[in-house]
């Protein structure tokens, strides 16, 4: 079974692994062709793509997959205004850019029981991205002082997608408090507040400055396959992952031993990392790594569509 789920129809897709491309975008773009003047009642000669990718005349190297990225609610302030909005670094949109994608954002929004599915309709692969702590009653746990208030807008809206997508073997990628989703929709718990767990706050030394710790990989892993033997991750967390949650393993580890990457074995691009790659956008390995498997549930889309 795909990513642990049972497909719900036989014409659910299986999982695929795709070469590394060593954190370089293909250069590839979309291709444009002329055509002759439609009326405005005439008929399609092929169906509308909702993300305009053409896929009647592109190769499957060269769509560009569209990456769903989740997004959180915070006061912002644009001139006059100061009012909620939908906040996100835009690093994160520059790394599915370099990457090769075409980044979509997922604000939370309140969830019903077809919500998830609609969306992930329009969607080749899903990133999950850092913010605040997940709510501990999640993983069974009352909420330690040094906790953040939960948002339970974006807990709920992120577990759900995240369901969601694994029911379909969708890729997706957990970064920071996305692996710590990922983890908890499986079933695993958090340190609440790792400085009480080591006796330090090498992971999130100072306010809004990252963090450098030395990450190795677990041999064999999709993460090694796709950053060798480790790097220098720019970190700025305070939780971490204590128990696995169901089908994880663990790809990534600290000096100390502290779980730095999980993912899900088998064909599924599944996989979550504790630190910031986006960050440091001169190296686009993950992206690329998600954007690679993108590519291909992409054009397997455009195959039955056409």
């Amino acid at each position: 079974m795909p990513c642990g789920y049972r497909p719900r129809s036989p014409r659910r897709r299986s999982c695929w692994r795709v070469r590394p491309s060593h954190g370089r975008p293909s250069g590839t773009r979309l291709s444009s062709t002329t055509s002759t003047t439609r009326g405005w009642n005439s008929p399609r000669s092929t169906p509308a793509s909702p993300t305009g990718r053409g896929c009647g005349a592109l190769s499957a190297s060269e769509l560009r997959p569209v990456i769903g990225v989740t997004t959180y609610r915070q006061r912002a302030r644009s001139g006059v205004w100061d009012v909620p909005a939908s906040f996100l670094p835009a690093a994160y949109l520059d790394g599915v850019t370099l990457a090769g994608g075409i980044a979509v954002l997922l604000p939370p929004q309140p969830v019903d029981p077809g919500i998830a599915d609609r969306v992930l309709d329009g969607l080749d692969g899903l990133l999950i991205t850092g913010g605040r702590d997940v709510d501990p009653a999640a993983y069974g746990q009352d909420r330690r002082p040094d906790t953040d208030e939960p948002a339970h807008d974006r807990d709920d809206w992120e577990f759900a997608l995240l369901h969601a997508a694994l029911r379909r073997t969708m890729p997706v990628l957990g970064i920071c408090r996305g692996a710590q989703v990922l983890n908890v929709a499986l079933g695993g718990t958090l340190h609440q507040h790792l400085p009480a767990v080591l006796g330090h706050t090498a992971h999130r030394s100072a306010e809004a400055t990252f963090a450098s710790v030395r990450v190795r990989t677990v041999p064999g892993t999709r993460l090694a396959e796709l950053i060798g033997d480790g790097l220098e991750a720019r970190c700025y967390h305070h939780q971490g992952i204590d128990r696995l949650g169901a089908r994880l393993v663990v790809s990534a580890v600290d000096d100390e031993g502290v779980i730095e990457g999980v993912e899900m074995p088998g064909p599924c691009f599944v996989v979550g990392v504790q630190w910031h790659p986006e960050e440091t956008l001169d190296d686009v390995r993950l992206f690329a790594g998600l954007t690679d498997v993108a590519r291909v549930y992409a054009g397997s889309r455009c195959v039955r569509e056409d």
